[in-house]
C-alpha cells in the first residue's frame, strides 16, 4: 500500500509516529505512556492510534527547563549499556 502526503498533520498517529512528532524514541514515548504522563491511546478496531491534540496538550504539560537546571553528568540507561558491567 503507497502512502500519501499531505499538506496538513494527521489527527491520529501511531506509536511510531507519535514518538517521532514529540522528538523522542518509541521507547521513551511508551514508557511516557505508561507511567501516564503522555495519553493513552485512542482503540479503533485492534489498533492504537493517538490524538495529535491530546499529544500537543500533554507536551504543554511538562515543565520548562530552567536556567538553573544542570545537565551536565547525567547519564541514561544507553550510557549504563556502553559502559558495560
Amino acid at each position: 500500500m503507497r502512502k500519501t502526503e499531505t499538506a496538513y498533520p494527521p489527527r491520529s498517529l501511531r506509536a511510531d509516529q507519535a514518538a517521532i512528532y514529540l522528538g523522542m524514541s518509541r521507547s521513551k514515548f511508551l514508557e511516557l505512556v505508561s507511567d501516564g504522563r503522555l495519553p493513552k491511546p485512542k482503540i479503533v478496531d485492534s489498533m492504537a492510534i493517538w490524538d495529535r491534540l491530546a499529544l500537543d496538550s500533554a507536551f504543554d504539560d511538562f515543565p520548562e527547563r530552567s536556567d538553573s537546571d544542570n545537565f551536565t553528568g547525567c547519564r541514561n540507561s544507553f550510557d549504563e549499556v556502553l559502559r558495560g558491567p
